[in-house]
């Protein structure tokens, strides 16, 4: 067992990475905690750019949507199985109504965030202003824009819904955040 680890024959030194640096190896490790800008405009925004809200919105209203339709569509997939049917025709079954019906819904909810988004950026660049107003308004056009091909009827109370939604929205993340210690 000559030369081994342990042995005190064996010439060995402790691995120091940062031995040539003269920093204190604990000033490496001190992470700031709050998000560092490049420029000193970028800090004093409170909000999210356009095209982070176009992200979020789609995407969130995507993978909602895609979520919900999912469940719904395996549920009518279970509820299709005849009673002659082999598990694996019954789990094609279900697979393919869970998928198809998922991708519709989030189709149409991406939409939805894609149109929401553009409407309140919009809103928030021609008002110069962030409130809980612009949220509103994008929701009632987003409603009204969305169900626009169906008729004026249609139009207008889609409106309304999505203003009301977007209201209880913003109202709901208000409650939370003064409410609920995060």
């Amino acid at each position: 067992m000559e030369g081994s680890a342990n042995s005190p024959e064996r010439k060995t030194r402790h691995y120091h990475p940062y031995q040539d640096l003269q920093v204190p190896v604990r000033n490496l490790y001190d992470l700031p905690t709050s998000p560092e800008y490049l420029f000193h405009e970028e800090a004093l925004v409170q909000r999210r750019s356009w095209g982070e809200n176009l992200q979020y919105y789609t995407g969130s209203g995507y993978l909602t949507g895609a979520i919900l339709g999912a469940a719904k569509g395996t549920v009518e997939g279970l509820k299709a199985a005849e009673a002659g049917d082999s598990m694996k025709l019954r789990l094609n079954r279900v697979l393919n109504s869970g998928g198809q019906t998922g991708r519709r819904y989030g189709n149409s909810l991406g939409i939805v965030g894609l149109i929401f988004a553009g409407l309140e950026s919009g809103i928030i660049h021609l008002r110069g202003t962030d409130d809980l107003l612009n949220s509103v308004a994008a929701g009632l056009g987003t409603g009204a824009l969305y169900k626009a091909a169906a008729g004026p009827r249609s139009a207008a109370i889609a409106g309304a819904i999505g203003g009301i939604a977007a209201a209880a929205a913003v109202a709901g993340k208000q409650a939370v955040k003064r409410y609920v210690p995060i």
